[in-house]
């Protein structure tokens, strides 16, 4: 018994032994990671790292990031509807109101003047931040995002800029994460983790979707799902709603009561609808993309400003129900059972009293309300294109249900209410290419569960028509045509990862067309290199010269004052730009056979020079990094 006693005893003590080696470990590097001379940072990381393991710290990480990205969410809805209420609350609904010629202006403008003077920094396309971040800025985001775009949003949106508060506000939600995991140096893998904590905490909070906000993380910013990844997701996710839910109630944000549920008869219209939904989706994609070209040839702001509120504020006007997110109008359309209700869409308009209109006046608003979306942050405002997206399919599907009733095509009744529902997930789905996303989104968002079947056909129908015309969500496609985009695909997301200015060597001598062999010796013998540039007096690149080539001559001294550098060098295979995408980078080393090629700015100046060794060996770092769990 006491040699059984002893032997555990033993055994415990070099498990605790090992326990305390690997805290004392941890310990070490907790110290040693907090940059900077804050004491109380370096102490709560020791604190952290002797009490809680990686994965539970990455949790607790994940619960605040949920916390602060419910409140950032709710604090911005609050704004919003106060602002909405000042204004417009006390409107004649019977006649359109010239006021709607102004406070759109007013907002964007207000918006430009505080991003300009009190943010200096660009905060729009918030997504596609995000996803610049992850693949560019190794998971860094500005810390004034954290607040900007709420301040933005609120103001553009507030005044009845025709966009959406929810991607501004995944923006912060992911700026906190960012913000946590540079206060703790986090690695680059984990920071991509907070990142999508954020954004689906973000989603899951002001839309009260935790699956929706776990689906877009996976799908739109394309961070892969993993049982490391899972769990931090759901604690971000699950944390965001229940705050929401404990400030505004457990209520779906839209009331919607299925009174005609769905039936086999049906499935051919479903997919005709995703279809429909499909093309809203490409029109608004490519018109918003073509009409934001437009305002980025402008370069003063006040022009930005002129045309963005001139267009805005005249289809506010004819068309009030672009004015803010649009929510009013889905809320109508959700619950007009009795086919009466959806009148009220034309209030504070010309078209008051003329409901024989109401099919052509909800047709114009689709198709004018990506511009109305596009002139909005054009001209200096500050929304995203999650709530366009679902007030066009709302009205897509509503038009869809209502035109095919009227004509009593194929002896099939539609229930508009469902259809106005089902529009939004195909919308959503097509604009995004998040199928899940908008099935799962729509379902929570208005508690219509029993509708999964045909949810999931038009979504699936809308994402394929897209996919057929334009590979890439309206949010990448401004990465991916720069090769900026991070994707599932892991060797191009590990390329996308690469810097090429950081594998660039730019510490050789350079050498002049004119100098002598003996001087070009003498300028290269305490370099390691086998390669140098000789550049002219711009710093334009005339050519290389290879060491390994000259060993029959530099050893002569006689000879040099007989070669130039001129007569020695050669013209390069191939050369590299620095705005050469990684893949492109490593295409050429593929197509070559040089070990070493010269780098050059837009300009033509030469930069430096890249080493095959030295490129596949950071595509091996990068890669054994990205693939650890």
């Amino acid at each position: 018994m006491s040699v059984n006693y002893n032997a555990s005893e033993g055994t415990t003590m070099a498990f605790a032994n090992t326990e305390n080696a690997d805290a004392e470990n941890r310990t070490d590097r907790a110290y040693t990671s907090v940059k900077g001379n804050n004491k109380q940072m370096r102490k709560l990381s020791v604190w952290i790292a002797r009490h809680l393991s990686q994965k539970q710290f990455i949790l607790v990480l994940a619960l605040l990031v949920g916390i602060g990205s419910a409140i950032a969410a709710q604090i911005l809805k609050l704004l919003i509807h106060e602002i909405e209420h000042i204004l417009i609350s006390q409107f004649d609904v019977t006649h359109a109101n010239w006021l709607f010629l102004v406070y759109p202006v007013v907002g964007i403008y207000l918006t430009a003047l505080f991003i300009k003077y009190m943010v200096r920094d660009d905060i729009g396309h918030g997504v596609t931040k995000i996803l610049y971040a992850l693949s560019r800025r190794q998971g860094n985001i500005r810390g004034h995002n954290c607040w900007s775009s709420v301040v933005a949003s609120a103001l553009t949106i507030g005044f009845g800029g025709s966009v959406g508060a929810e991607s501004p506000i995944v923006l912060t939600g992911s700026a906190i994460g960012s913000r946590l995991g540079q206060l703790f140096q986090l690695d680059h893998k984990t920071m991509m983790l907070l990142i999508g904590c954020g954004a689906s905490g973000a989603v899951a909070g002001i839309f009260k979707a935790p699956i929706a906000g776990l689906m877009f993380t996976l799908e739109v910013l394309m961070v892969d799902l993993t049982m490391a990844s899972l769990l931090p997701l759901l604690v971000s996710c699950l944390t965001a709603t229940c705050i929401t839910y404990a400030w505004t109630g457990v209520s779906p944000m839209f009331e919607f009561q299925l009174n005609d549920p769905f039936v086999v008869d049906r499935v051919p219209t479903a997919v005709m609808l995703g279809v429909f939904c499909g093309f809203i989706s490409l029109y608004f994609t490519r018109v918003m993309n073509s009409f934001e070209q437009v305002f980025g040839r402008l370069k003063n702001m006040y022009a930005k400003l002129a045309l963005g509120g001139i267009v805005l504020a005249v289809l506010i006007y004819f068309f009030p129900p672009l004015y803010g997110e649009g929510y009013s109008t889905i809320s109508v359309l959700l619950n007009d059972g009795v086919g009466r209700q959806a009148n009220s869409v034309l209030n504070n308009s010309l078209f008051y009293g003329h409901s024989e209109y109401l099919l052509l006046y909800l047709g114009l608003i689709i198709l004018l309300k990506v511009f109305a979306t596009t002139a909005t942050n054009g001209g200096g405002g500050c929304g995203g294109t999650f709530a366009p997206s679902l007030f066009l399919g709302c009205l897509g599907g509503f038009v869809f249900s209502r035109l095919w009733n009227e004509y009593g095509l194929l002896h099939v009744s539609l229930p508009e209410t469902n259809y106005a529902l089902l529009g939004m997930a195909g919308v959503m789905s097509g604009v995004f290419h998040a199928p899940l996303t908008g099935v799962f989104l729509i379902a929570e968002l208005t508690g219509g569960y029993q509708l999964f079947i045909p949810l999931m056909i038009v979504s699936v129908a809308s994402y394929l028509t897209i996919n057929a015309f334009e590979k890439h969500s309206i949010y990448a496609m401004r990465l991916a045509r720069k090769g900026e985009l991070l994707t599932h695909h892991k060797d191009r997301s590990v390329l996308t990862l690469m810097s090429l200015d950081a594998i660039i060597d730019k510490e050789r001598p350079l050498l002049r067309p004119d100098m002598y062999l003996g001087q070009i010796v003498q300028t290269v013998s305490t370099s390691k290199s086998l390669h140098f540039a000789v550049v002219d007096l711009k710093g334009g690149l005339m050519g290389v010269i290879n060491v390994n080539k000259m060993r029959k001559i530099i050893f002569r001294s006689e000879l040099y004052k007989m070669y130039r550098a001129k007569q020695l060098m050669r013209q390069p295979e191939v050369v590299l730009r620095t705005d050469d995408s990684m893949q492109v980078v490593m295409d050429k080393f593929a197509h070559c056979d040089a070990g070493t090629l010269p780098v050059l700015n837009p300009e033509g100046v030469f930069v430096g020079f890249v080493s095959r060794s030295r490129l596949y060996a950071s595509y091996r770092q990068v890669m054994k990094d990205f693939s650890e769990e």
